[in-house]
């Protein structure tokens, strides 16, 4: 799987907070919502263009991943948190296991 960087700024779909992209900006951070516009990380090759739900963080303090599944498809992703997500999010989604 290859990784191709794209900035761009983008408004969440979910919860409209306007997002400032760093060109690994992946999902929103107040949220931790995401749309599915990639095939692989940054191509934007997708044609699903479904919401992606955060159902679960793993890992550990300072390095944990935000597993999203697609609303529309179904399909999984699990991405890097960023250092300015939510924590009380991060933290939320965590406990609903």
């Amino acid at each position: 799987m290859s990784f191709k960087r794209t900035v761009e700024n983008f408004t969440c779909e979910h919860c409209g907070t306007s997002v400032v992209g760093r060109g690994y900006t992946n999902h929103c951070p107040k949220c931790l919502w995401s749309k599915h516009v990639d095939t692989d990380p940054g191509d934007r090759l997708a044609v699903c263009g479904g919401l992606m739900r955060p159902i679960r963080v793993e890992g550990s303090t300072g390095k944990f991943i935000v597993v999203q599944r697609c609303e529309k498809c179904g399909v999984e992703r699990r991405n890097k948190a960023a250092p300015d997500d939510d924590i009380d999010t991060l933290v939320a989604v965590a406990k609903a296991i």
